[in-house]
């Protein structure tokens, strides 16, 4: 696995053209094409970061003489008719299915990201589907022995803070936790605080009938921002991550406590990460400065955030034998310094031995 090598030439132009498309294809303002697309490059970089059916939005307000050739046109349509439109509408008939067993059985389904986050963008069906990510309010094992018991699914119960079962074309992760507590004494504290919000019941929507529980705002908050960051200082995030919090708070932001919120950001030294992700939000994607509550950020470290976003350095595939991918799994953590710093008050090396550890107590992990 080698690291990602880009032109710098090239880094600029595609960074000009992913961003413009990506907020015409969310319907913000952006400035007219002022150079041509190198559409092999976009096409690659809009599915890598998730938004390969925002992009096709937005091609669609480019005028005639910027737009891909019709064959590729054609192609890209196709895919996203298949890919995100069709596997949208089955991933919401699974979330009906599986809330209707659980329902009748006397268990309470809510779920996190995904379904969650897609009911937030203006067109849900262009957000990519992955897994299904569910809290059961603390019955997940029994709730994990009836799907055992009467569907005869497979669990995995290999990883942390989470068991693993396919149902239909879908792979779920039903948590016992809402983040990772072996990995770092933060998380210990925030888990916490993720299971009293996760008490409240009174966030839920109807999918074919069938009631489904969502996060608080404040559940959903943190989560979001904790996701993020986990991903990002031990590999990467994408615009679509990024999305799923702008687009969350355009439609909650009046019903986030602000104040706990930043208190908790600042305690947990998540403020200055946050604080640029708002930053490309508002500056490079076009979302209103004030639905954040205020925008501080240094440009310097908004402008590498973003780089790194778009062209990391470290690809998000691992090699596949356990020796190779060891080694590069260690050149990752070592090369991804920076991002610890930024986003934890916690030593490295401590993280790194109780990481270590944690992959002792769950080999698969590794």
């Amino acid at each position: 696995m080698q690291e990602k090598q880009f032109n710098n030439t090239d880094i600029e132009q595609n960074k000009y053209s992913i961003l413009t498309l990506i907020r015409l294809g969310i319907g913000h303002y952006a400035e007219s094409i002022s150079q041509p697309i190198i559409w092999h490059s976009i096409k690659n970089l809009a599915e890598s970061q998730g938004l390969y059916a925002v992009v096709l939005d937005g091609i669609e307000r480019l005028p005639q003489s910027y737009k891909p050739n019709q064959e590729l046109l054609l192609e890209w349509i196709g895919e996203v008719l298949q890919g995100y439109e069709y596997r949208y509408d089955q991933y919401r008939k699974t979330h009906s299915e599986m809330a209707g067993f659980y329902n009748s059985h006397g268990f309470k389904m809510m779920v996190m990201k995904g379904y969650a986050c897609a009911i937030n963008w203006p067109k849900p069906q262009h957000r990519p589907c992955g897994d299904i990510d569910i809290w059961q309010f603390g019955n997940q094992k029994e709730a994990d022995e009836a799907v055992v018991r009467e569907k005869g699914i497979a669990i995995d119960n290999s990883h942390h803070h989470h068991t693993i079962f396919n149902w239909g074309e879908f792979t779920v992760e039903n948590h016992y936790d809402f983040i990772e507590v072996h990995r770092l004494k933060s998380n210990k504290e925030l888990e916490k605080i993720f299971k009293e919000l996760a008490k409240d019941e009174s966030n839920w929507v109807e999918i074919n009938g069938e009631r489904v529980f969502l996060p608080s705002p404040n559940l959903h908050a943190l989560f979001l921002i904790k996701h993020m960051v986990s991903h990002f200082s031990g590999s990467n995030v994408t615009l679509r991550q990024v999305l799923d919090w702008a687009f969350f708070v355009e439609k909650h932001n009046k019903e986030i406590d602000w104040a706990w919120l930043n208190g908790l950001l600042k305690q947990f030294h998540m403020s200055d990460f946050v604080n640029c992700l708002n930053a490309i939000c508002v500056e490079d994607l076009g979302f209103e400065a004030s639905i954040f509550h205020g925008v501080q950020f240094t440009p310097r470290l908004k402008d590498r955030i973003l780089a790194d976003i778009l062209f990391p350095k470290y690809a998000t595939e691992e090699p596949a034998y356990l020796i190779p991918r060891l080694v590069y799994k260690y050149k990752r953590w070592w090369g991804n310094g920076w991002k610890h710093e930024l986003c934890y008050n916690e030593s490295r090396w401590s993280s790194f031995w109780t990481g270590i550890w944690a992959k002792i107590l769950k080999p698969a992990s590794l």
